[in-house]
């Protein structure tokens, strides 16, 4: 079994028309809600054995953020694969990982991670911002995910639950 980690980029704000898209930085709630998921990742005795994360600002500060609140101290990739990336593209992320990773973390964007959550489940399943789903996939490899695997949602954790 594999555990895979679906979290959703803490709020961005969107305060300054003029900046691209993916240079967009969190909001004062997204700044609040990110350190909570990782506080909750430490609590819950769920860090995982890899972060991978958009190169996107937004995703990179939500990492930052997840990372000192829980104490992580493993391997963090940021790349740009993740921007903007559809279901098929996480899932071939996922694909590529190291199997001696058996849980982890990915922070990204919607559309593609509610899809991608959606295509792993069977079912839509909202994902607010900074929202984080715990899915167990039945697989011994990361490559074993296709678009027939099915995973079992353990868990799903909104930040405004755990004001």
């Amino acid at each position: 079994m594999k555990t895979l980690l679906l979290l959703r980029h803490a709020k961005s704000s969107w305060k300054d028309s003029d900046l691209d898209d993916h240079e967009r930085p969190l909001n004062q709630r997204g700044k609040k809600d990110a350190p909570r998921m990782g506080k909750l990742l430490q609590d819950e005795e769920l860090l995982p054995d890899l972060i991978v994360a958009s190169s996107a600002k937004r995703c990179r500060k939500t990492a930052d953020h997840v990372i000192h609140a829980s104490g992580y101290r493993g391997e963090t990739r940021i790349t740009g694969e993740l921007y903007e990336s559809d279901a098929a593209k996480l899932r071939a992320v996922v694909a590529a990982l190291d199997d001696s990773r058996s849980r982890v973390l990915l922070i990204a964007h919607n559309p593609g991670m509610e899809a991608f959550l959606e295509s792993l489940l069977g079912i839509y399943t909202p994902l607010t911002t900074a929202a984080l789903a715990r899915v167990e996939l039945p697989i011994e490899r990361w490559s074993d995910i296709t678009t027939d695997t099915r995973g079992q949602l353990l868990q799903l954790w909104q930040p405004r639950e755990l004001e």
